[in-house]
């Protein structure tokens, strides 16, 4: 496994450019797994289930559309990308497993912070529950997934919200939930560093996803 890690912000189709080859190679055995930590500049991205609608203001930001699952979400400085390349079929080959692991990845970085993340039926990635607000019943989206499968290698990944500016998501219905917010781990009270939270993502993948025996 190969852990990268990028402080200057990657522009996008730089990070696609990258996530395809690497793809490629796993699957050709060539090169190793690769986790891949990362900022981009703010922009937009467009899943296969985007909807134009959901795209309010398409000129605040530049937009992508990408091969991955979901809707428009935001990207850009402080928010931690985690883009992830793995062989799943060496892994059990089941995506719909490989996305709970993804959610599972981030539930167990936030509770490294204490903050209690949890998965919602019907609303993709990781919730938390506004009590620092005494508001019991709002939750608000702290960190999004959107999965890709090429040739059974993994693309894309997650998103956890540390310090965005959280104005920039005005731009988008973000992945076509009206009802409720999104947050960061500075705006629930949590000040932390990349670095610890590049620490927390490692220690915690480490924990859900188990290394594999190269047969090849």
């Amino acid at each position: 496994m190969e852990w990268r890690i990028d402080d200057a912000p990657i522009p996008y189709p730089d990070a696609l450019s990258f996530m395809d080859g690497r793809a490629a190679a796993v699957r050709d055995g060539t090169a190793p797994e690769c986790v891949w930590l990362l900022e981009h500049p703010p922009l937009y991205t467009g899943g296969t289930s985007a909807k134009p609608h959901d795209l309010v203001d398409p000129e605040r930001f530049p937009v992508f559309t990408t091969g991955r699952g979901g809707e428009y979400t935001y990207h850009g400085p402080g928010q931690r990308i985690g883009y992830v390349m793995l062989d799943l079929k060496a892994r059990g080959g089941d995506v719909r497993a490989y996305v709970r692991q993804l959610e599972e990845w981030i539930i167990r970085t936030l509770a490294r912070f204490s903050v209690t993340g949890e998965r919602r039926k019907g609303r993709p990635g990781v919730w938390v529950r506004r009590t620092d607000l005494n508001a019991p019943d709002r939750e608000d989206k702290v960190a999004a997934l959107g999965v890709r499968v090429r040739r059974w290698v993994t693309l894309h990944g997650i998103a956890l919200n540390v310090e965005p500016d959280l104005s920039h998501y005005a731009g988008i219905i973000p992945c076509g939930i009206q009802d409720h917010g999104v947050t960061s781990l500075l705006d629930l009270g949590i000040t932390a560093s990349m670095a610890e939270v590049d620490m927390a993502l490692r220690a915690a993948f480490t924990e859900v996803f188990q290394p594999i025996e190269n047969t090849r």
